[in-house]
């Protein structure tokens, strides 16, 4: 079991390195320009070409990578001369990166031709002051300053040679004659916990996917804890009674819902509870954070439609896993022994039938969580499945890598307790 252990953690980080890999690559060629989203299509190509650079994405594709994997505060920091430092901003819970210059956090603006220190005092307050640093002469006999903006990124100035850039705010695109000639977007790396900042709202991307995440696990779990016993249990219960009016009505029923499709399933559900009848809200509307704390009904609608998508599928396959222990021939001689039905159904039969849908479930668990697209859809329910859905349509890249990644290790996870569960039901499979 242990050497198992190891080779199956030895294959995980090599899985989830090649799947960001090729995600990576694929985003780079599927999502073209995403300046002309964020900008708009009337947006010139000098103002893409400025805010492409703002944005990092002029760098080599594959820097960029190992920036969004491992963090480019490393390297800033290199460039910078003074180590890097965090705080929190306390209106957005967000982080805000400065230079520790002699134990201050420190920030730099240039404006108007000089250059401004921006100081974070201890009682959380800002000073702007003229700036006391020493230019660097570069290569070609420029000076040049390498030092934190405010938008969180390290830039180079060029004393006297402010660039001209294209800033956006929320009244549009602003023309400045004072920017920088190089960045670098600071960010920790995927495997530090930051997936960088989401192209689409501006926001890390930690900040708005985790609470998506939180929604899709509650959602999951609601439907697992519903769904998962009672196709199990119509399953093992036609399968034990296989040919008989039990068991066909099982089937057709099952059939009829797993051929149905979801959103077909939903609306009607809408229809029928939350508009003729009222008892549940029809849409998943969140008024806050904890809106599912504080109104469980409204997972209810979305419960149900999961549950009538996923009851047939387990079931049915339950069933033929039933079947076909039934037909085995320990199982034949134990009843002509005259041992009771029951106790050859629940003692004998029942733990071998599960090796098969044990598998079905992880798989599904996976879905559950990251592939629920058209039921979050219809019910305005905010998860991870829609997170990643408006992340691909809008081209965020960094909303993508860091979603499909949590669902790389919800897949390989749900894989492992799948093995450890055959272990359990099976004494006779080992792992080496």
């Amino acid at each position: 079991m242990p050497r198992f252990l190891v080779r199956s953690v030895l294959s995980t980080i090599v899985t989830m390195f090649l799947v960001s890999v090729l995600l990576w690559l694929l985003l780079e060629v599927a999502t073209g320009d995403v300046t002309v989203k964020i900008l708009g299509i009337f947006a010139t190509p000098e103002q893409r070409a400025s805010y492409r650079a703002q944005l990092g994405l002029d760098a080599p594709i594959w820097l960029r990578y190992l920036d969004w994997l491992v963090g480019s505060d490393w390297r800033a920091e290199a460039r910078l001369g003074h180590p890097l430092v965090t705080t929190v901003n306390p209106i957005t819970g967000e982080q805000l990166w400065w230079a520790d210059v002699d134990g201050v956090p420190t920030q730099w603006r240039l404006q108007d031709g000089e250059l401004l220190a921006l100081r974070l005092g201890p009682d959380g307050t800002v000073t702007t002051a003229p700036a006391d640093v020493a230019w660097q002469r570069g290569e070609s006999g420029v000076e040049v300053f390498w030092g934190v903006n405010e938008d969180g990124s390290a830039v180079k100035w060029v004393r006297g040679q402010g660039a001209e850039v294209w800033v956006l705010t929320d009244s549009g695109l602003r023309r400045e004659g004072d920017g920088a000639q190089q960045y670098i977007p600071l960010r920790r790396g995927l495997l530090r916990g930051d997936g960088g900042k989401s192209l689409q709202t501006g926001r890390p991307v930690a900040v708005t996917l985790l609470p998506r995440l939180r929604n899709s696990l509650i959602l999951a779990a609601a439907a697992f804890a519903v769904v998962m016993p009672l196709a199990l249990a119509l399953g093992i219960l036609a399968g034990a009674n296989e040919g008989t009016l039990l068991d066909r009505g099982i089937s057709i029923v099952g059939l009829t819902l797993t051929a149905t499709p979801e959103f077909v399933t939903g609306i009607f559900l809408i229809l029928i509870f939350g508009i003729w009848l009222k008892v549940v809200p029809a849409v998943a509307i969140f008024t806050s954070a904890d809106a599912l704390f504080r109104q469980p009904s409204l997972l209810v609608l979305p419960v149900m439609t999961l549950t009538a998508v996923e009851l047939g599928y387990v079931a049915r396959m339950t069933r033929a896993s039933m079947v076909e222990v039934m037909d085995a021939p320990y199982i034949r001689a134990a009843i002509i022994k005259g041992l009771p039905r029951g106790r050859v159904i629940f003692r004998h039969a029942v733990r071998n039938a599960l090796l098969a849908p044990i598998t079905i479930i992880m798989l599904h668990v996976n879905w559950l969580i990251g592939g629920l697209v058209v039921v979050e859809v219809i019910f305005g329910y905010p998860g991870l499945g829609q997170y990643i859905y408006d992340a691909a349509m809008f081209g965020d890249f960094n909303a993508i890598e860091a979603a499909a990644m949590i669902l790389v290790v919800i897949a390989v996870g749900t894989r492992l307790v799948g093995d450890f569960a055959y272990t359990l039901l099976n004494p006779r499979i080992r792992y080496a």
